[in-house]
């Protein structure tokens, strides 16, 4: 654990700014899921924050987050009266060969970015026999940015042709039965000022609300947005799901 770090206290402030964005834009708290990110953070920090109140956690790596989510539960087991279990985000690039290790793992998957995935995920929870369609979101890129992972989509509003094979590749992962679409994520550039990220977060609002008219059988109802930095626009611009990792944990090892 990150020494000098007070989670329970971090946590608190996290909260806090999650609830004053809340009522800056007229929405209910309770719309906002705060999902903590304890990427190369040990098992040890997952308990305390859990202990603290946290119950949603994301992990950028497969095979990181299997091992820890296993010695997570081995600990919940053991120590804890209640048996209220901790949900489970994959929110990092999911490679093919590693998503039967997510299906068994995560609780849903935010970073579904191409069709070829989805079908894969698809035949191994049909393979698998899951007992339920595992919840995915679809990574759009509406920044443009060339390092960021997801489909390609920031020029959807100008571009017809790419908004029908959109449109069509969102209809294919619609009829897989083993997947249950839930809505969209994306991953703003990092800026110096909150306020440069806005228009990533309205075209990623814009974007969901066009498909929400076109799929009207899809509940859409999340919108994965802002990190550390940027949450709070991110809130006020209708994020469901914020992903924080260093306003709660500190910076991780390799940031020191």
């Amino acid at each position: 654990m990150n020494r000098g770090v007070d989670i329970p206290a971090n946590l608190n402030i996290v909260q806090e700014r999650i609830q004053s964005a809340a009522r800056r834009a007229g929405r209910d708290r309770a719309e906002v899921v705060l999902v903590a990110v304890t990427k190369t953070h040990p098992v040890e920090v997952m308990q305390a924050a859990y202990q603290a109140g946290l119950r949603h956690f994301g992990e950028n790596r497969v095979e990181e987050g299997c091992s820890k989510i296993s010695a997570f539960n081995e600990w919940l087991d053991a120590n804890s009266d209640t048996n209220e279990r901790p949900t489970w985000h994959m929110i990092g690039h999911l490679q093919s060969r590693k998503a039967a290790d997510a299906l068994a793992y995560f609780d849903t998957i935010q970073s579904v970015d191409s069709l070829k995935l989805a079908e894969r995920l698809n035949r191994l929870a049909e393979r698998d026999n899951l007992e339920s369609p595992m919840p995915v979101l679809l990574e759009c890129n509406v920044s443009g940015e060339a390092s960021k992972y997801g489909f390609e989509l920031s020029q959807w509003g100008e571009d017809q042709e790419l908004r029908a094979n959109f449109s069509d590749v969102v209809r294919r992962i619609v009829e897989l039965p083993r997947l249950r679409l839930q809505g969209l994520m994306t991953m703003a550039p990092i800026v110096t000022d909150p306020e440069q990220a806005r228009p990533v977060f309205v075209a990623l609002r814009a974007l969901r609300d066009a498909l929400a008219e076109g799929f009207p059988d899809v509940e859409w109802r999340h919108l994965s947005m802002g990190m550390t930095d940027d949450f709070e626009v991110a809130i006020e611009e209708g994020a469901t799901l914020i992903r924080v990792g260093r306003a709660i944990f500190g910076p991780r090892a390799c940031e020191l």
